[in-house]
């Protein structure tokens, strides 16, 4: 199988170029395709949670605890928290995964079980999904795409290290298949990943019934509010109709700043973002 050094830098090079490709050619905002590579990186090392000891398990349990408060920042901000409450909320969210989930996790799992499997990595992408409270369809799909992305990178790069080339005749290590998988030996752990992923898929199916997909700003090039209703794809600058779609941050070449009406001078200049402000 591939070291923990191999996966992370095969993963953290899927992470580059995954958002390097999504801002290149779906004209995705970069900090939002920084996510996404840094979702698309870390996805690469989720197999290796199952890992009894060693640098992998340490290093991961670390990541993962900073990294799930990370991406439950929008629910937890929805749940209309005072800014106390939501840092406990997040501290309480870092300790449950340090500590007592890693604990359940470490009791339930074995290294090359089923959380090296294929239904895993669509596990890992359904929680991305559900975590991230994000109004937009697209927005959830495109992080856990990248999640699932360098998980599979994880699985592909194990079995890929199993085939011997020594030899004259390439020959199949003992851990062969035993990455790239839909089920394992044990009956229990299959059946039950594929409760969860059952779970979790209803969940995401409830939550994406009513969801509004990408909207099309009311605003013209100029960052003028359009009367009429909805600009039409025709009347949008090219630049936006191939953004993939992201409209906290609408790309538009109209002025950023403003002169409020009441021409005050240090209240005088507001932030005005087209489609948001009418």
């Amino acid at each position: 199988m591939a070291s923990w050094r191999g996966h992370l830098t095969f993963s953290t090079g899927l992470g580059v170029a995954f958002t390097a490709l999504s801002w290149w050619q779906f004209h995705v905002d970069w900090p939002v395709a920084a996510v996404g590579g840094l979702l698309t990186a870390l996805g690469g090392l989720l197999p290796d949670l199952d890992s009894d000891s060693g640098v992998p398990m340490r290093e991961l349990t670390h990541l993962s605890a900073t990294v799930v408060p990370i991406i439950l920042l929008r629910r937890i901000a929805s749940f209309g928290l005072s800014p106390e409450q939501a840092l406990l909320a997040v501290a309480g969210c870092y300790l449950f995964v340090r500590y007592v989930l890693t604990a359940i996790f470490n009791k339930v799992t074995v290294h090359r079980g089923m959380f090296h499997s294929v239904p895993a990595m669509l596990i890992a992408g359904l929680l991305v999904f559900l975590g991230l409270d994000h109004p937009t369809l697209e927005s959830r799909l495109f992080f856990s795409v990248g999640v699932m992305l360098g998980f599979l990178s994880h699985l592909v790069l194990d079995e890929i290290c199993s085939v011997d080339i020594n030899g004259v005749v390439p020959q199949l290590k003992s851990s062969a298949g035993t990455a790239v998988k839909f089920w394992s030996p044990s009956l229990p752990a299959t059946a039950f990943t594929y409760i969860i992923l059952a779970g979790l898929g209803y969940e995401a199916y409830r939550e994406t019934q009513g969801m509004e997909s990408v909207k099309w700003p009311t605003a013209v090039a100029s960052g003028t509010p359009d009367k009429t209703g909805p600009a039409s794809p025709t009347a949008l600058p090219p630049e936006t109709k191939k953004t993939l779609g992201f409209p906290e941050r609408p790309m538009f070449k109209g002025r950023l700043f403003e002169r409020s009406k009441d021409g005050k001078k240090s209240e005088g200049m507001t932030l005005s973002i087209p489609g948001f402000n009418n």
